[in-house]
């Protein structure tokens, strides 16, 4: 086996209300979304239509987020499992002191910057859905 990408699929409540949370605090762009009709794929959520799914990209990262509906749906394995998970979505990135002001200037309530015993400067967040992001740079 070859492993060639990880894209963390989401289940999520509500893919406009993730899309917005995504954008306008960590600066991702919407790639596609599909529609609950699901009769094509749309490159920009539409006032008044509600989605089943969407992707977004930052740099190199890219998440795929899915309403619950549709992911329980398609994922037979998650169908009796609540939302969420027992694990965190670890990012590196540059910058990490100004992205860590940014976010507390947006009121999202981040973890203590800190060094951990492996050397990465790092903090942690809640997105909109529950989902625990680690953002972390690598100390000089």
């Amino acid at each position: 086996m070859k492993a060639n990408k990880l894209t963390p699929n989401l289940e999520v409540k509500d893919i406009k209300e993730t899309v917005d949370f995504y954008e306008s605090i960590l600066g991702f762009s919407l790639v596609m979304a599909v529609p609950e009709t699901q009769d094509g794929i749309e490159q920009a959520l539409a006032e008044g239509k509600d989605y089943v799914y969407a992707l977004v990209k930052k740099d190199k990262v890219e998440l795929m987020f899915q309403r619950t509906d549709s992911f329980k749906e398609d994922i037979a394995l998650a169908r009796n499992l609540p939302m969420g998970a027992s694990a965190s979505f670890y990012m590196e990135i540059d910058g990490i002191k100004a992205f860590y002001e940014q976010i507390k200037s947006k009121h999202i309530n981040p973890t203590k910057l800190k060094t951990a015993w492996y050397g990465m400067q790092e903090f942690y967040i809640a997105d909109n859905n529950g989902y625990i992001l680690g953002f972390a740079e690598k100390n000089d």
